[in-house]
């Protein structure tokens, strides 16, 4: 399977588990977590591939993202894009990397609903981390693509 693929099937994948309906019993929230969470997860691991895939050209050895998008990674034209949208404060790509350190740490990056089924009106509009997550890799779909065309460029 080529890097290409690869990134397009996580994808793929995590979009497939944000779709799984958590159903109605007792442990619906810890199904809908749990996607959540494989859904991120498999994010993260497209995110590796991608990397993978646009510095091909590079031969580069190691491809994990906290290298690749440090202030020490490699200078590599579509790492450097890829930087500064990491930088830019609402970016698709500054939230995955929030929400994949928060998949790492202790409490993890999913959220029990506050007052679900409690007979709580909920004041705010905080999403649930399914839906920002849906609407990351919509964001992240568009510029993949626009990577793919710099990267074979080379």
């Amino acid at each position: 399977m080529t890097p290409r693929s690869r990134t397009n099937q996580l994808l793929y994948q995590a979009e497939l588990l944000l779709q799984v309906a958590p159903g109605s019993d007792e442990h619906a929230e810890a199904r809908r977590m749990a996607a959540e969470e494989g859904a991120l997860a498999l994010t993260e691991l497209a995110l590796e591939s991608l990397l993978r895939e646009v510095t091909e050209h590079a031969a580069l050895e190691r491809h994990d993202w906290r290298e690749l998008l440090g202030p020490e990674g490699e200078s590599v034209a579509e790492l450097q894009r890829l930087r500064e949208l990491a930088a830019r404060q609402g970016s698709w790509l500054s939230w995955l990397i929030g929400k994949l350190e928060a998949l790492h740490a202790s409490d993890g990056a999913a959220r029990r609903r506050s007052g679900a089924g409690a007979g709580l009106i909920a004041v705010g509009s905080a999403a649930a981390l399914g839906d920002e997550l849906h609407a990351c890799l919509r964001e992240a779909k568009a510029e993949i693509a626009a990577l793919r065309e710099t990267s074979q460029e080379w």
